[in-house]
């Protein structure tokens, strides 16, 4: 005799089976600034890739299963391409590459017994700062269209929490990456994941970030076609040098104003605050405090 199972429930295993799998992942970031579009994930290798080159001004990146990203990277790529040469150029656009990864994620997760295990990010570079799209696209299909900064895969909540501390509008490409490592390697919240496997696999690394462990690529808005570029080698390692540099900088800088910030704060705490009850005591003048005829 078959068992029933409710679809909730059927769905809900499957969301919960997904997310558990991402979570065992890394964290990584895409972000604005000043040239372009970031996007940053640490990866020691150099074969696998989790960001790639879409179309002219769109870049991929995402997290999760290898092989599942794969396929769904070069089925995007296809899908430009052609969508390119039946119509034009102009018409193959971030916002129609998200749309036709919802669609299809969200059909595999409905379809399938198992859902794809990833989460994709899809950008775009404007011409101006205000037409740049970044579009995040989860296992069950959902878009969401993140201006500014995106974390996703990992422990992506923690991530984007100390993301949001660090970005602000136009940013260098050296203050960027700094914001971008310094969320990577953020120490994992109280509570946060279902354990130390979880934690480990959010970019709290045991050696620190360096050109080896990390795939770091930008669209660059300055250039005029195709503006994916990867960041690597002597230029990669003169950016990380620069980025912990000036972070030292600014963390020397803070450092001053909270040790002159103290000794005042600490008087004002041995200082008993004024009371607003009338006295208790007798009168000064009056010496026992009994009232004379």
């Amino acid at each position: 005799m078959p068992f029933y199972v409710s679809p909730e429930q059927i769905m809900r295993d499957k969301a919960d089976y997904a997310r558990s799998r991402i979570a065992r992942g890394r964290s990584c970031v895409a972000l604005q600034y000043a040239g372009g579009i970031l996007m940053v994930a640490p990866n020691p290798s150099t074969a696998l890739h989790k960001i790639s080159e879409l179309y002219d001004r769109i870049a991929f990146a995402a997290g999760g299963r290898y092989n599942e990203y794969e396929a769904l990277r070069k089925a995007g790529v296809t899908y430009a391409d052609v969508t390119g040469y039946q119509f034009d150029r102009r018409d193959v656009t971030a916002r129609a590459l998200a749309n036709w990864y919802a669609q299809t994620l969200g059909g595999i997760f409905t379809d399938s017994t198992k859902p794809y295990e990833v989460e994709i990010v899809v950008a775009e570079v404007g011409v101006k700062p205000d037409d740049d799209q970044i579009y995040r696209i989860t296992f069950d299909g959902s878009v969401s269209d993140e201006p500014g900064f995106v974390a996703f895969g990992g422990q992506a909540d923690q991530v984007a929490a100390a993301l949001k501390e660090r970005f602000h509008d136009d940013m260098t490409l050296t203050e960027a990456l700094g914001a971008a490592l310094e969320a990577l390697a953020a120490p994992p919240a109280q509570g946060s994941g279902s354990g130390s496997g979880s934690a480990a696999g959010n970019g709290a690394q045991a050696t620190e970030l360096n050109a080896t462990h990390l795939e770091v690529a930008i669209l660059d808005r300055a250039r005029a076609h195709r503006t994916f570029r990867r960041l690597r080698g002597p230029r990669l390692e003169e950016l990380l040098a620069e980025s912990r540099a000036a972070s030292a900088a600014s963390a020397a800088a803070e450092a001053p104003e909270s040790a002159s910030d103290a000794p005042a704060a600490q008087a004002a705490e041995a200082t008993p605050p004024a009371s607003d009850d009338p006295p208790t005591g007798p009168p000064s003048a009056s010496g026992d405090g009994i009232p004379k005829p």
